[in-house]
């Protein structure tokens, strides 16, 4: 069972698919069930599945390494870490995806509305997120990971997480009130890496 679950999740296909569906999502309510809530306002509801789809990517592409040190044992884990660039990139993507909708959705012919709606502080705060997404996506081409150097890439890529930080900012402040939400995507990012560095510490006798 573990060697079949290793080979799904090695997979690029799987990944893929996993990947480019959610961002598909969206057409159901459209032209299958036809949901009145999606209709009344399309551009606004694929907007905010989009930015919902890249938070959840951002996550989860930040457990993949602390269950490799969690769990070194684990094929799974490792199967996971070989797609750490594909996923962070399409969170990205995703993120590029939404920004640009939300530009569309409030453009109005001129560019008072546009300025007014993206120096909102939630606004500028996912804007950083998705400036931080995108030096880490043009910072993981082979060529700049061999200019760089493997510690001075590894201190930059930390800024991931303060890209989460700030993407979860964004995401519950749009909605003027804490979401549950927020902590069902992120929450688990926090626990496991207060137990990887919890179990560090220990390893190293701390």
């Amino acid at each position: 069972m573990t060697a079949f679950a290793e080979k799904i999740v090695r997979s690029k296909l799987t990944v893929w698919t996993a990947i480019v569906l959610p961002g598909l999502w969206p057409a159901w309510p459209f032209f299958v069930t036809e949901d009145a809530a999606a209709l009344t306002d399309p551009l606004k509801y694929v907007l905010h599945h989009w930015g919902l789809v890249g938070c959840i990517l951002l996550a989860t592409v930040l457990t993949f390494s602390p269950l490799r040190v969690l769990f070194p044992r684990s094929a799974v884990a490792r199967a996971l870490n070989r797609h750490r660039r594909l996923v962070g990139v399409a969170a990205f993507a995703y993120g590029l995806l939404h920004f640009v909708a939300h530009t569309r959705h409030v453009y109005d012919g001129t560019f008072e509305t546009f300025t007014k709606e993206i120096f909102k502080p939630f606004q500028l705060v996912g804007l950083g997120a998705l400036l931080i997404l995108l030096v880490l996506t043009i910072t993981s081409l082979n060529a700049v990971v061999r200019r760089m150097g493997a510690r001075a890439w590894k201190n930059l890529h930390r800024l991931a997480y303060v890209a989460a930080a700030l993407a979860a900012w964004h995401q519950a402040d749009a909605r003027k009130v804490f979401p549950l939400q927020v902590v069902w995507i992120f929450g688990p990012v926090i626990v496991l890496q207060i137990v990887r560095h919890w179990r560090e510490r220990r390893a190293f006798g701390g």
